[in-house]
């Protein structure tokens, strides 16, 4: 075994004397040739034991370079201290010698590794492997490469600080260091073996930027670890331990770990696709439609929804868990989007499906528009997350068109409302509305009406086109809400007047849809 020196022979012989597996071991060894580890279990056994063999007349060259380390052997067997002082004063448990190949073959003939509870020994087997890709298989998703993550149970931290602080003593005992980091982690060194058996059985390559990912829950099973799993996660249990002093570490865990009773279980393996996004706009036409669910108390208002009229055709086609819609801006229930529409966005969570042609996405924007009379969208696309970003920047900035039937109480003439098309850029200084105070902070917001246009109808109504800043509250710019928007229509023209009907018309938002 090339990857070994004879500064190794004494870790090697040690850990095998515990129940550490070959794997284990060449991590240990800070053995980084990926290729070593993909070796067959029973082959890097019997390469250990030859390794042992061929360097046993060697012993007392195992590292040339310190100057008369000493004597594993006779450390060990000449220590004064008896196995009743063990792990209660802070001292490492004391292993016993091996004085030949025979005590080493019996001492490492061990099912269940000490450290890794058997993660590097049945799980890297073939048959593991396929159990997994038919998991992947069976679940039907669309991939081109994945990612492969482990999730380990707590307690592998203790044993593997264990075993450190075992391999760490004796190396200090040879003149030589090893600090945590330089071993190969667990995690790394599973993935070395298994990526490219799930690469060969799945047909893809492994990826670490992939959005599809494969997962594998590792669990012991104990009554402990049912009652307490979810205090003691594994990254507690790792907190924890770089708190704890060595001395204090030694004396409450056996050190080297002991020998486990029970094999990790693979509890869950899991897929995943990370999140697809849609985009487009939406026109809105009917006044008995809210934008998202309207649920007040627990008891829904009305049947259905923007969202929902979007949504259960995309969620059909790509096959996803859930989803998360979001829009520029919202129009009440009873508020109609015209011209060009609204942008919004539509995140698929976990999607089976995520690839569609151009004429695919034009064929499920049809569907849509064909399921219901109340909406239309248009310009549907895939698009990145990034792009979901832009949606809602510079709101405030954003400029939108609306046409609002007015009702006045008293009697108007064309020319009453005329001098209404000569203001511009009106400032506004608009208190939150009381309609929507229970979901809006209490604040004075400045809003700015750019222009108006008036389209005389009768005595007591009239239309009133606005151009306006985003976020401008238009209906209580109408009515004035009791005097917490000024100015208003009403103040304008010294009557009460109110809105009967608003439609927005136009919004002239930045975000870049083809067809802008």
């Amino acid at each position: 075994m090339s990857s070994l020196t004879e500064k190794d022979r004494p870790i090697v012989q040690l850990l095998l004397n515990t129940g550490t597996c070959p794997r284990c071991i060449l991590r240990f060894c800070c053995v980084g040739s990926q290729a070593l580890y993909r070796h067959p279990y029973k082959d890097l056994m019997k390469d250990l034991k030859e390794f042992l063999k061929n360097n046993q007349e060697k012993e007392d060259t195992v590292c040339s370079d310190v100057v008369d380390p000493p004597c594993k052997r006779i450390r060990l067997e000449h220590t004064e201290e008896g196995p009743d002082d063990l792990n209660h004063n802070g001292a490492l448990q004391q292993i016993p010698s091996v004085n030949d190949e025979n005590t080493a073959t019996e001492n490492s003939a061990v099912k269940v590794c000490n450290v890794c509870l058997g993660i590097l020994q049945e799980f890297c087997e073939v048959d593991f492997v396929k159990k997994v890709c038919q998991k992947v298989n069976s679940a039907d998703y669309q991939f081109t490469s994945f990612v492969f993550s482990v999730s380990l149970p707590p307690q592998l931290s203790v044993r593997e600080r264990a075993a450190w602080l075992l391999v760490k003593q004796e190396m200090g005992n040879l003149g030589l260091s090893l600090a945590k980091d330089d071993i190969v982690q667990l995690k790394e060194a599973y993935k070395w073996i298994i990526h490219p058996q799930l690469s060969e059985e799945l047909g893809v390559p492994a990826d670490g930027k992939s959005l599809f990912e494969v997962s594998v829950v590792f669990f012991l099973t104990n009554f402990f670890y049912f009652t307490v799993q979810s205090v003691f996660t594994r990254m507690a249990v790792i907190k924890a331990l770089e708190k704890i002093k060595e001395e204090d570490f030694l004396k409450h865990f056996p050190c080297p770990p002991s020998s486990p009773k029970n094999l990790c279980v693979a509890l869950e393996i899991q897929c995943n696709n990370g999140a697809v996004f849609v985009a487009g706009r939406y026109n809105k036409y009917s006044r008995n439609l809210p934008q998202t669910p309207w649920i007040i108390d627990g008891e829904r208002k009305l049947e259905s929804s923007v969202e929902e009229l979007i949504s259960e055709h995309l969620m059909a086609e790509f096959k996803a868990d859930s989803f998360n819609f979001s829009s520029s801006g919202r129009e009440d229930v009873d508020v109609r989007t015209l011209g060009n529409g609204r942008p919004f966005a539509i995140e698929l969570v976990n999607p089976r499906r995520i690839h569609f042609t151009a004429e695919e996405m034009k064929g499920l924007q049809q569907t849509i528009n064909n399921s219901s009379d109340k909406i239309q969208v248009r310009d549907l696309q895939l698009v990145t997350r990034s792009a979901i970003g832009r949606m809602k920047e510079g709101e405030e900035e954003k400029t939108k068109t609306y046409s609002a039937l007015i009702w006045t109480d008293k009697a108007i003439q064309k020319e009453d409302i005329a001098f209404l098309d000569d203001i511009k850029e009106l400032k506004l200084d608009q208190k939150t509305p009381l309609r929507v105070l229970h979901r809006r902070p209490l604040a004075v917001r400045c809003r700015i009406i750019h222009t108006m246009k008036s389209e005389y109808i009768d005595e007591h109504h009239f239309r009133l086109h606005l151009k306006t800043q985003a976020g401008t509250y238009i209906k209580e710019f109408v009515h004035g809400d009791f005097g917490r928007t000024k100015p208003n229509i009403g103040s304008l023209l010294n009557r009460t007047a109110d809105i009967l009907e608003l439609d927005v018309e136009v919004s002239c938002l930045l975000f870049i849809f083809p067809g802008n």
